[in-house]
């Protein structure tokens, strides 16, 4: 894959599918901005991982869902690196429960967490990315955010809102050179799935024709190929990485 920009930034990047995206494009050759909120220490494990393999990282921390210090954050990168080609908005939280039981600000808090900082990431990278008219952003929504879940009305919202709102920010920015995609993982096998039961997993498993569980790094593949400039003509899409279990 080429890559025309020089470096990027991953939300939520100290663990999970965020971790191997950040390994993932640092082997790509960009320089790798490994946010985080509270785990410092996973952040350095990841920054210590993309080094012993000769790529370049740096760690910046702050809550994603904090507009001062996601603007603040992306001002420091710039300051530094003279630019923001790519940006990965990644983090996200879950808090599920019944509708019928969630309280407004269990609902909220997700929201914030999940669509809002999206938004604020998108809105300062059309202002930083326009200047050279030239970037790339890709957001990690899910496939409920396009089927719904029971238990998940709040996280479904927030990531319906994600590949939607996506789809103006690219009709907003193409005249400026900048594309925004959405990627929506299925069941990815990370530490949330390996403490399911077997019969648990052979349920859900049923139900993907692919017949298992998605990889980290098969996300982060897709991740890669929609920043890279080999796909240079594709913005507003949705690239669903679920081995069939919602076309």
């Amino acid at each position: 894959m080429k890559f025309s920009g020089k470096n990027v930034l991953v939300t939520g990047a100290s663990r999970g599918i965020g971790a191997v995206i950040a390994i993932t494009l640092a082997k790509r050759g960009l320089k790798v901005w490994i946010n985080y909120r509270s785990g410092e220490a996973e952040a350095k494990a990841v920054k210590e991982a993309i080094e012993k393999d000769g790529g370049v990282a740096e760690i910046i921390g702050f809550d994603v869902s904090d507009e001062e210090a996601f603007v603040g954050a992306i001002k420091s990168i710039v300051e530094q690196d003279g630019e923001l080609s790519y940006l990965v908005n990644n983090a996200g939280i879950t808090k599920d429960k019944l509708a019928m039981r969630m309280k407004v600000d269990e609902f909220m808090a997700v929201i914030e967490a999940n669509l809002k900082s999206v938004f604020i990431g998108c809105r300062e990278a059309i202002k930083v990315m326009s200047k050279k008219r030239f970037g790339s952003v890709v957001n990690v929504a899910s496939i409920v955010g396009e089927t719904g879940n029971a238990g998940q009305t709040n996280y479904s919202a927030s990531k319906g809102g994600v590949i939607t709102m996506t789809k103006s920010f690219a009709q907003e920015s193409a005249s400026r050179g900048v594309r925004f995609n959405t990627v929506t993982p299925g069941f990815i096998a990370t530490d949330m799935t390996d403490v399911l039961k077997d019969e648990v997993k052979d349920a859900f498993i049923s139900k993907i024709p692919l017949g298992r569980f998605g990889e980290p790094k098969e996300v982060a593949d897709a991740v890669a190929f929609l920043l890279s400039d080999n796909s240079g003509y594709i913005t507003g899409e949705t690239l669903k990485v679920n081995g069939g279990m919602f076309m």
